[in-house]
């Protein structure tokens, strides 16, 4: 069937004729007929000259009303489409990290607007998170099927997106059957990730890159691991030759999947269930330290109405960690809030060291792994950032 015709209003077109992947409400020539098209329904979008722009998934009811799936208007968005973006972002992962563990699909820079996919081996996690997405569910897990025949699948759609998208949010196995936690290879370390039940899709690949890093300083070091939530870099740390590793969580559930990783690996881990500033300033009165401080917390700042409490949250954050760090030792502190830019996240960790009169060197300034890619014309999906730092 030939898909409804979306125009944009005069002059509005030159933003997605030259790359952006997303069209506003406020671009659109929303008539009546374009308001009563279904939620997630597939358009053929459209310059108010006519000229042909593209195909793109549209929901009149949300900001971003329309999302580019395909440059070409005489694209069939359908198992086959899909599964040829699928095969093309699996080539990539399996170029940077052979092996069946890493995130498959990042959205936009995956040609697929909405959608993510982790995979761990045989079992997949899947977040759809706009109203096309949802509509498109069916031919995807047909892709799926054909493109890695998953034993497992897991439809992850809790997210708030979904319900600005106007799409109810559930959890559930959408192939297979669950038991408990699945396996997963990083970094050559085990670990356990919760499908059903965890933190977002199940695991953070994004941290990996990040995760070696702290790794490769960490032989012989006493290392506190804060919001470690699976373990990630306590775990791996502990596995590059730490000769101390805690992990402070306030996920009792979090605490027993690191503890087992811990165990798959053979390594050992002190695990603390704690509100970490509290616990911070506990350890701090008590005068302990550490080489190295790992703070990589969730988003302080969910929505732009939290930015100024969330920003002053990093900055003390920084404070109470770098407090703990012995001199010549390590901070990794992170931020995975999308609203809080790079510079705005720097300078309330620099703001954060200076009150806790700490000098030092930035060794590294680091976003999520790749195979998180970002879309060229969409920097505003850069939400991962990351700071290493030696400290005096």
């Amino acid at each position: 069937m030939t898909p409804p015709i979306i125009r944009l209003q005069p002059g509005r077109h030159k933003r997605a004729k030259f790359g952006h992947p997303w069209v506003y409400s406020n671009e659109i020539a929303m008539d009546a007929a374009a308001k009563a098209l279904p939620r997630g329904s597939i358009v053929r979008l459209e310059a108010s000259t006519g000229e042909a722009l593209g195909v793109a998934l549209f929901n009149p009811h949300t900001l971003i009303a329309a999302r580019l799936l395909a440059r070409d208007p005489a694209t069939v968005i359908d198992a086959g489409f899909l599964a040829a973006r699928l095969r093309a972002a699996l080539a990539l992962r399996e170029t940077l990290y052979p092996g069946g563990h890493y995130r498959l699909i990042h959205a936009e820079a995956d040609g697929l607007p909405g959608l993510v996919v982790d995979r761990y081996g045989k079992a997949i996690s899947l977040q759809a998170n706009t109203a096309g997405m949802e509509a498109l569910l069916p031919p995807l897990l047909e892709a799926l099927d054909a493109v890695l025949a998953p034993e497992i699948v897991v439809l992850r759609n809790d997210s708030s997106a979904r319900g600005l998208e106007g799409v109810p949010q559930e959890v559930k196995v959408a192939k297979g059957s669950l038991d408990g936690p699945v396996e997963l290879i990083e970094n050559g370390a085990r670990f356990l990730a919760d499908l059903q039940g965890g933190q977002k899709t199940g695991w953070f690949y994004d941290q990996r890159e990040n995760r070696a890093a702290v790794a490769r300083l960490a032989r012989g070091c006493r290392v506190l691991d804060l919001y470690t939530y699976g373990g990630g870099f306590a775990v791996t740390a502990a596995l590059a030759g730490a000769a101390e590793v805690t992990a402070v969580d306030s996920s009792e559930s979090a605490l027993a999947l690191a503890a087992r990783s811990a165990e798959l690996n053979g390594v050992k881990l002190t695990t603390q269930r704690a509100e970490v500033f509290a616990e911070l300033e506990r350890r701090a009165a008590a005068g302990e330290r550490y080489d190295i401080v790992v703070a990589d917390p969730p988003a302080f700042v969910k929505s732009k109405k939290d930015l100024a409490a969330g920003s002053r949250g990093y900055r003390k954050l920084a404070r109470l960690s770098a407090s703990l760090v012995s001199p010549g030792g390590f901070l990794f502190i992170a931020s995975c809030s999308h609203n809080v830019e790079r510079a705005l996240f720097d300078e309330e960790v620099r703001r954060g060291l200076g009150d806790a009169r700490r000098g030092g060197r930035i060794l590294l300034s680091s976003g999520a792994a790749p195979d998180h890619p970002v879309h060229p014309a969409l920097p505003e999906s850069v939400y991962l950032k990351g700071s290493l730092i030696q400290l005096d």
